[in-house]
């Protein structure tokens, strides 16, 4: 039964490290339009706990491409030339990442069910 264990464990470290991705990609979404806001990155690595297969999110970051500048004389962030700095947020990408990250999540998904039925099927086998 380890096997089926350890399984289900890597299956949702996966589930659990996507949805801090997906977190993230809303948070980044929602701040789109605040000034001088950096777009957040999640990283994933091998958990080294256990050698399941495991990961886990690694530390955040913050993308450092540049941010947009803005010409808003009205703005009271605007400096002498009218210009204050956006975000440096592409929402392409966010919606690209927010797409991967949900079919990462269904997929560990879909890993976990499999194994929860195959374990199911075979304490079923082991009862008769």
């Amino acid at each position: 039964m380890t096997d089926f264990a350890d399984a289900m464990s890597v299956a949702t470290s996966g589930m659990k490290a996507q949805a801090t991705r997906l977190r993230h990609v809303s948070e980044n979404i929602a701040n789109t339009d605040t000034p001088g806001y950096r777009r957040k990155i999640v990283s994933f690595e091998e958990a080294m706990a256990d050698k399941t297969g495991a990961v886990q999110t690694g530390a955040l970051q913050l993308d450092r491409t540049d941010l947009t500048r803005v010409y808003d004389p009205a703005n009271p962030l605007a400096d002498g030339t009218g210009h204050y700095d956006g975000s440096n947020v592409n929402l392409l990408i966010e919606i690209a990442d927010a797409r991967e990250a949900q079919r990462s999540y269904e997929a560990n998904l879909k890993m976990f069910d499999q194994v929860r039925q195959m374990s199911s099927s075979l304490m079923e086998l082991l009862r008769n």
